[in-house]
C-alpha cells in the first residue's frame, strides 16, 4: 500500500470506500471544488472504475447526477465538500426521492469537536437531507491504527448504501464523512488502486455482494384480476410518468397487455408508452387530453388498470376523480403511492412485466366495438386538432414540428410548466421511437438545464433535445458550462420565451385582478442570444409566424453536431386564448350533440 495512504487514515478511508463503491456498480461521480473532501476527490479522481465529472458548483452538479442517473438507470454519486455546499444538493435529492431516481450524496464534514463551536464553514450535517433520503449515515471517524473490523465496516456501509438507493424503491442515500486534518497526502499521491497488493490491502475480497429478485405476482393475484378484466370489457390503461428511460421489454409487455385485452393506452409522454414502434400494433390512444373534453361516443370505461405515477395530465386525473370507476388498479413493484384522488381499489406490488405476461396468457380477446370507438374518436380528435396547429402558429404548434425533427432514437428532455404539458396535449403517438426524460418528481423549474444535459452525457452519440420555458432556463443558466466542459455536442436547446410564467395564465387570478402581471406573470424582458455567446453555443431566434424557418432550422441544427440554443418568442396572451380556443370548441361540440 502506497506510504502516504498508510500514513494518513484519511486517504485510507477514502480509498477503501471508493473502491466498495466501484464494486458494488458505480461508474461515475459528480464533484464540485472544496477542501474538506479532498480525500474523497483524490479517490475518485484516481479510481480506474469511475468518470469523475467537476462542476463549478454543487447545485448544477446535483441535477445533472439526477438526469446522468436517468439516463443509465444505475445510482450515480455526488461529492461535496462540506457546509453549505452539501445542502445545494438538497432540491436534487428531493427531485431524485419523488422520481425515484438512485443517487448518493457523498458530503465531507468537520470533525465532531468542531461541530456547534462556532468553527468556520461548519454546519449540522447530520441528516441534513430528513425525509428526503431513503437513508442517511454519519460515517465514522478516520483514526490511525483502527481494527480491520472498521474497514469491513466501510466496505460493508458502502455496498448497502449502493443497493438502498438501487433497490425495489430507488432513491437518494446520503453518507457523511468526518474528517480531521491533515486531508493532504504528505508526500505525492499514488493510489493504491494502480497495485494488486494495495487493492487487497482495501479488503477487497472481503466486500459483501449485495443483490434482489422480482417480486413475481402470485397465483391468487392473477385468478382475481383474470376474472376481473374477463368480466369486463371496458377498461382503459393508464401509464404515467417512469423514472428515467422505461425499459424495453416492459413497454412491450404492457403493449402486450392492452392488445390481448382490448383496452386501449393512454400513455403519459415520460411513460415510455407515447412513442415507438409498439404504437403499430397496440391501441395507443391520440389525443386523449382533449378527448375528454369531445362528444365521446362510448360508454365510460370501468376497470382502469395504471402503471407509473401520477399522470401530469390535470384533465385525466380530474376525470376520472369524477368517474370514480369501479375497479382502478394500480401495479408498481416499488410499492410507492401513486394516486393523489385516493380512488385506487386495488394496489399491487409486483413487477409490472411479469404481471403483464402473467396476464396476457390468461386473456386473449379481440378488441371490442367499445375499444374501437375509443380509438377511432382519439383519431378524430387528433385530426381535428392537428387542422388547428397546422392553421394557427403559436407555443403548442411547435410541439408536432419538434417531434418531426428529432431523428429515431434521439432524447427529448422536456421542463416543467408549459412546455411538458404541451407535449402531453399535443404530442400524438408516433412509431418514432423518442427518449423522453423530465423532472415531474416534485415538478420544479430548478435545475432543468444541468438534468438535460446529464441525460446528454450518458450517450454523446444520440442527439438530445431540450425544451424549456423562459422563466426556467433562467433558473439554471450557469448548468450551461457543463456543454463545453464535457463536450456535449449532441445537445440542441429550444426555449420557449413567453416573457414570463405563461403557466400563471390559466390561474383564475390572471382574469382582470390588477396584481397578477406583478406577482405572478413577473415579465422580464430577457432574451437569451448573450448566453449562447457566453458559451459559445450557436443561436437562433425565431418570432412571429415562421413556422417553416423554425423546423428547417431546427433540423439542420440536429444534423450540425453543435450544440445550439433556438429561442422561440411568442407572445403568452395570444398563445393561451388559441389553446382555450381550442379546448371550447371541442367543449361546444359536446354541448351541441348533448
Amino acid at each position: 500500500m502506497d506510504c502516504a495512504a498508510r500514513s494518513n487514515p484519511n486517504l485510507l478511508f477514502a480509498e477503501t470506500v471508493v473502491d466498495a463503491l466501484v464494486c458494488a456498480g458505480l461508474r461515475a461521480v459528480c464533484l464540485a471544488p472544496g477542501s474538506r473532501s479532498t480525500p474523497l476527490a483524490l479517490a475518485v479522481d484516481a479510481h480506474p472504475g469511475i468518470e469523475a465529472f467537476i462542476h463549478l458548483d454543487e447545485r448544477s452538479a446535483g441535477f445533472f447526477a439526477l438526469g446522468l442517473a436517468q439516463a443509465t438507470a444505475r445510482p450515480i454519486a455526488l461529492l461535496s465538500t462540506s457546509g453549505t455546499a452539501a445542502v445545494e444538493f438538497h432540491a436534487a435529492a428531493v427531485e431524485a426521492l419523488m422520481a425515484e431516481i438512485p443517487l448518493l450524496l457523498l458530503t465531507a464534514d468537520r470533525p465532531p469537536e468542531l461541530r456547534h463551536s462556532g468553527a468556520n464553514q461548519t454546519i449540522d450535517q447530520i441528516k441534513m437531507y430528513g425525509d428526503h433520503v431513503l437513508w442517511s449515515v454519519d460515517a465514522a471517524l478516520p483514526q490511525s491504527g483502527q481494527p480491520d473490523v472498521a474497514l469491513r465496516n466501510l466496505r460493508t456501509l458502502a455496498a448497502r448504501a449502493y443497493a438502498t438507493a438501487d433497490g425495489l424503491r430507488r432513491g437518494p442515500v446520503h453518507i457523511n464523512f468526518p474528517f480531521r486534518k491533515p486531508l493532504e497526502p504528505q508526500a505525492p499521491y499514488r493510489p493504491v488502486f494502480e497495485h494488486p497488493a494495495g487493492r487487497e490491502g482495501l479488503g477487497r475480497a472481503r466486500q459483501s455482494s449485495i443483490s434482489r429478485g422480482v417480486l413475481l405476482p402470485s397465483e391468487e393475484q392473477i385468478d382475481e384480476m383474470t376474472a376481473l378484466v374477463s368480466a369486463q370489457e371496458r377498461g382503459w390503461i393508464v401509464c404515467g410518468p417512469w423514472p428515467g428511460r422505461t425499459p424495453p421489454a416492459l413497454i412491450e409487455d404492457i403493449a402486450l397487455l392492452a392488445r390481448r385485452t382490448g383496452y386501449p393506452i393512454l400513455a403519459d409522454p415520460l411513460s415510455g408508452l407515447r412513442f415507438g414502434k409498439h404504437t403499430a400494433c397496440a391501441p395507443v390512444i391520440d389525443s386523449f387530453e382533449n378527448l375528454l373534453h369531445h362528444p365521446t361516443p362510448f360508454d365510460p370505461p370501468e376497470v382502469i388498470v395504471r402503471f407509473g405515477a401520477v399522470p401530469t395530465s390535470k384533465s385525466l386525473s380530474d376525470y376520472l376523480d369524477r368517474l370514480a370507476p369501479p375497479h382502478q388498479v394500480q401495479l408498481r413493484s416499488s410499492g410507492v403511492w401513486a394516486d393523489d384522488s385516493h380512488r385506487v381499489s386495488k394496489f399491487l406490488q409486483v413487477d409490472e412485466s411479469a404481471f403483464c405476461r402473467a396476464l396476457a396468457c390468461r386473456i386473449d380477446r379481440p378488441v371490442s366495438d367499445w375499444g374501437m370507438a375509443v380509438t377511432a374518436a382519439g383519431r378524430r380528435v387528433f385530426c381535428r386538432q392537428a387542422q388547428f396547429l397546422q392553421q394557427h402558429w403559436f407555443d403548442a404548434s411547435a410541439i408536432p414540428e419538434i417531434l418531426n425533427a428529432l431523428p429515431a432514437g434521439a432524447g427529448l428532455f422536456v421542463g416543467n410548466s408549459l412546455p411538458i404539458r404541451h407535449l402531453d396535449q399535443f404530442g400524438a403517438p408516433m412509431r418514432k421511437l423518442v427518449h423522453v426524460y423530465g423532472n415531474r418528481g416534485a415538478s420544479g423549474i430548478d435545475g432543468v438545464v444541468s438534468t438535460a444535459l446529464g441525460v446528454a452525457a450518458a450517450d454523446r452519440s444520440a442527439p438530445l433535445l431540450l425544451l424549456i420555458g423562459d422563466v426556467s432556463f433562467y433558473h439554471d443558466l450557469n448548468g450551461l458550462y457543463a456543454i463545453g466542459k464535457f463536450g456535449l455536442d449532441n445537445v440542441t436547446i429550444v426555449v420557449m420565451n413567453n416573457d414570463g410564467g405563461g403557466l400563471f395564465r390559466r390561474l383564475s387570478i390572471a382574469d382582470g385582478h390588477a396584481q397578477f402581471e406583478r406577482l405572478f406573470l413577473t415579465k422580464h424582458g430577457l432574451d437569451f442570444a448573450p448566453a449562447a455567446e457566453m458559451y459559445g453555443l450557436d443561436y437562433m431566434h425565431h418570432a412571429g409566424g415562421d413556422r417553416e424557418s423554425f423546423a428547417s432550422d431546427l433540423r439542420a441544427s440536429l444534423r450540425s453536431g453543435r450544440p445550439a440554443i433556438t429561442e422561440l418568442r411568442t407572445e403568452g396572451d395570444r398563445d393561451e386564448r388559441l389553446r382555450r380556443e381550442l379546448a371550447a370548441s371541442f367543449q361546444n361540440s359536446k354541448e351541441k350533440n348533448s
